[in-house]
């Protein structure tokens, strides 16, 4: 183990970026993701980086796709409304096979919404943001340790299938301050380089795993970057089999790696025959009512996933058809649940606990549920 620090998560999430080998970052000061931008400014120089505060959020994702094409592993962060914005520039970096981190660190909404209150918001944003079709890959820390974590893990993946990841933040947990084990050793991804000289490397040829290789600009490659389709070399095309093509492909490329995305916890399982489905902050609400729920008897445990997208839903419909119910408590008017239930197959009852008033969901809330499952109540 490396070095131990009380860390707030905006900060441990700058750290792991740094450690990732980000060397730049473009971004629009928005609460409560500032803290990022903020310590990014500050770390980025003493390494080589370069930090830039663009004209908006729109510029931010458009200058941290640039940079990467040049060769920077780079990130872009934001919030609520922010979010929104990077969404057009976002499809672009889908299109382009751009490697980019998004780290949004969530805010009530819509619009303007509470900018400095606690939400999950944007869970679907997140996946459907932009327009037409792709895998998104979307993180969701429940901790400060895990925001660090899941930075590194975010710049490993967008390297490795040349695409965004975005990494899904509540605002507790980008606010709260809490032990970060740096750990000495981190295993670090970087994108594949070509093997072919420039007058033979096609840029969107792709190889046996269904990625192509990036060349950095001003290394002596030349390739046309568009946001239209396009065939191996760059340009645009119209060609329905190169289009079907690359629609498949960029499909495929996540999908095949899928379980090796998946990541998710599970506790007090064993016995469980209530499930709780819960993710974030709202997690850490739900681990204490389960255990404060196992005292009156109640048989209720956790899956709590850390990949959001993908989704884990074989293992959801797998614990959940030996369940008397899923519960799924989260910060908005229901958004994950749609998942849950589509992946439950009606195996079992789902429920759902929303709370979209700027609060965090109380482990009391989820009590008050379980309550009616406990033998002890007379």
């Amino acid at each position: 183990m490396g070095k131990v620090y009380l860390e707030f998560g905006n900060h441990a999430c700058a750290k792991a970026a740094i450690r990732a080998g980000c060397r730049f970052y473009a971004g629009y000061p928005i609460t409560p993701s500032s803290e990022i931008a903020e310590k990014m400014a500050e770390l980025l120089p003493k390494v080589g980086g370069k930090f830039i505060q663009m004209e908006d959020e729109i510029g931010s994702m458009a200058a941290a796709i640039g940079a990467s094409l040049a060769g920077l592993k780079s990130m872009t962060a934001t919030s609520g409304p922010g979010f929104s914005l990077k969404q057009e520039n976002l499809g672009y970096a889908y299109m382009t096979e751009t490697p980019v981190v998004v780290v949004n660190v969530q805010r009530q909404g819509p619009s303007t919404g509470l900018p400095t209150q606690p939400a999950q918001g944007d869970v679907m944003q997140s996946r459907w943001g932009t327009h037409g079709d792709y895998q998104a890959i979307v993180f969701s820390p429940s901790s400060v340790q895990e925001v660090y974590e899941e930075t590194i893990r975010a710049f490993n993946w967008a390297e490795r299938l040349r695409q965004p990841v975005i990494l899904l933040i509540d605002e507790t947990i980008g606010h709260m301050r809490e032990r970060l084990a740096e750990p000495e050793n981190v295993e670090i991804w970087n994108r594949k380089k070509p093997s072919l000289p420039p007058e033979k490397h096609l840029a969107y040829k792709p190889e046996e795993d269904d990625v192509p290789a990036i060349p950095n600009f001003g290394e002596g490659y030349r390739f046309h970057v568009t946001g239209l389709h396009h065939g191996y070399d760059g340009f645009p095309t119209t060609d329905p089999k190169l289009v079907q093509e690359f629609m498949e492909r960029i499909q495929r490329k996540v999908l095949r790696h899928k379980d090796e995305l998946l990541k998710y916890e599970e506790y007090m399982l064993d016995d469980a025959d209530i499930l709780i489905v819960a993710y974030g902050s709202v997690a850490r609400s739900a681990k204490y009512a389960i255990k404060e729920a196992r005292k009156k008897g109640i048989k209720v445990g956790l899956f709590r996933p850390i990949t959001l997208w993908p989704s884990p839903e074989e293992k959801i419909y797998e614990l959940a058809k030996n369940m008397k119910c899923v519960l799924v408590p989260e910060m908005n008017m229901g958004q994950y649940v749609l998942e849950v239930e589509r992946a439950v197959k009606g195996a079992s009852e789902v429920h759902r606990i929303n709370k979209a008033c700027g609060e965090l969901i109380y482990p009391d809330e989820i009590l008050r549920f379980l309550d009616k499952f406990s033998p002890l109540t007379v």
